[in-house]
C-alpha cells in the first residue's frame, strides 16, 4: 500500500519522485531498462530548450557533460517546401542524448521510492477509495494499490484513459530516422511541407548519424515521411539505409479542452496532461514544471484543486503559443514573415534544387 504510484520516468515521472517529502511512501513503474541502452528508449530529437534549461536552472541542477552530444548548433535553419524559400534564425537548444538525459533524471530518485524497472503498469481500477493496478515485469506479476496514482506516462497515457477515458486530444505520428552521417556538415533543419502535414518536419546532426522526422496525421504517417523524404532529395538531403527507425504518437493541443484535469485521485503530468507546445512540440519544460506543481499540491488537503490551479500558468503559456501557431503554420502568413527577413541571421533565400541543405552523404 503507497501514498502516490507514479506511471513513468521520464522528465515528469523522475522530477516527481525526487520532489515529494519523505513522509510519503512512493512507487514507481517505468518500461526502461535500469542500465545502459537495452530496452525502451524515448522516441525525440533530443533538444533542450531554453525552458527547461530555466526549469532545470531553478533547482541548481548542473547538465553533466555525458549527457550532451556533438555539436552545438545555435541556428536552425527553416525550410518552406511550397513556397521554395529558406531562412536561418538563431536558437539556443542543446543538442543531447534523450536517453541519457532521462536516465540521468532517474538516478536522481531518491532510494527511498521503490521503483520497478523494464516494466508495465496496467488494469487501473478504484477500489474502497484507493487505486490498484497490476504491475507486469516478464512473467510477474503483482498486485499495486496506493492512494494516488499519477500519469507521467506520454501521450498514449493509460492512466489517463480512465481518469479522464472522453478526453480527445489531437494526435499526430512522429517518425524519426537515423542514419550514419559520414561528412562533417552540422545542421540544424526545421522543414514545413503543408503537402505531407500541417506540422513540421526536423533534422539535425547528433555525434556520428543524422537524425530526420516529423510529426504526421497519423491516417498514412509512414507514406507521408517517405514522401517528404523523396521530397529532400532534390535539394541535397540524401536519406539511404537507415540505422534505426522510431515511432510515437504526440500530442498538439489546441485549447482549453486538450488539457486533461486531474480526477478522483488520479492525476496526470507532462504529457500525459496535453502539457506540450502546440508549435514545436516541446514538452520537457511543462513535464518539469507540471511535476514540481504536483508535488507541492500533494502536500495540500485539496490536492486536485491545487494542482489545477497551479498549472493555470502553464495553460496559459501553451494557449499563448496556440495564438502564435498560425506565423508558423499558415502558409501565407508563414511565407510573408520569412520574406520579409526579420529575426533572420542572414536573410531569406530562394530555395534551389541541390542546394546542399545539410550532410550530402555520399552523393556527387
Amino acid at each position: 500500500m503507497y501514498d502516490v504510484a507514479i506511471i513513468g520516468l521520464g522528465p515528469a515521472g523522475s522530477t516527481l519522485a525526487r520532489l515529494l517529502g519523505e513522509h510519503l511512501r512512493v512507487v514507481a513503474v517505468d518500461r526502461k531498462h535500469p542500465a545502459g541502452d537495452d530496452g525502451f528508449h524515448k522516441p525525440c530529437g533530443g533538444l533542450l530548450a531554453p525552458d527547461a534549461q530555466k526549469a532545470l536552472a531553478a533547482w541548481d541542477l548542473a547538465l553533466p557533460t555525458s549527457v550532451l552530444v556533438d555539436p552545438q548548433i545555435f541556428a536552425v535553419k527553416t525550410i518552406d517546401l511550397a513556397a521554395k524559400q529558406v531562412s536561418s534564425y538563431q536558437r539556443f537548444y542543446l543538442n543531447m542524448d534523450r536517453h541519457r538525459f532521462d536516465q540521468w533524471l532517474r538516478s536522481l530518485v531518491p532510494d527511498r521510492v521503490d521503483v520497478y524497472d523494464d516494466a508495465v503498469a496496467s488494469g487501473f481500477t478504484q477500489v474502497d477509495g484507493h487505486w490498484q493496478f497490476v504491475v507486469r515485469h516478464g512473467t510477474t506479476r503483482r498486485t499495486v494499490r496506493a492512494r494516488y496514482v499519477v500519469g507521467a506516462d506520454g501521450a498514449r497515457s493509460a492512466v489517463r484513459q480512465v481518469v479522464r477515458p472522453q478526453w480527445a486530444g489531437r494526435h499526430y505520428t512522429a517518425i524519426q530516422q537515423w542514419f550514419t552521417d559520414p561528412v562533417a556538415d552540422p545542421v540544424f533543419l526545421s522543414v514545413f511541407d503543408p503537402s505531407v502535414t500541417d506540422s513540421y518536419a526536423w533534422g539535425f546532426a547528433k555525434n556520428e548519424h543524422f537524425v530526420f522526422g516529423g510529426a504526421f496525421p497519423s491516417t498514412g504517417a509512414r507514406s507521408r515521411f517517405d514522401q517528404l523524404v523523396t521530397s529532400m532529395e532534390a535539394y541535397g538531403l540524401h536519406l539511404d539505409d537507415p540505422v534505426r527507425t522510431e515511432a510515437c504518437q504526440v500530442l498538439r493541443p489546441r485549447g482549453l479542452r486538450d488539457f486533461a484535469a486531474p480526477r478522483a485521485g488520479g492525476f496526470l503530468v507532462g504529457e500525459a496532461a496535453g502539457f506540450v507546445s502546440p508549435t514545436s512540440l516541446e514538452g520537457i519544460s511543462y513535464a518539469l514544471r507540471s511535476a514540481r506543481a504536483l508535488a507541492a499540491a500533494l502536500d495540500t488537503d485539496e490536492p486536485e484543486r491545487r494542482y489545477w490551479a497551479a498549472t493555470r500558468s502553464i495553460r496559459v503559456d501553451l494557449l499563448g503559443k496556440h495564438l502564435k501557431s498560425p506565423f508558423m503554420y499558415t502558409a501565407p502568413i508563414r511565407r510573408l514573415v520569412m520574406a520579409s527577413g526579420l529575426l533572420t541571421v542572414s536573410g531569406t533565400q530562394r530555395l534551389e534544387p541541390q542546394a546542399r541543405l545539410a550532410v550530402n552523404r555520399g552523393r556527387p
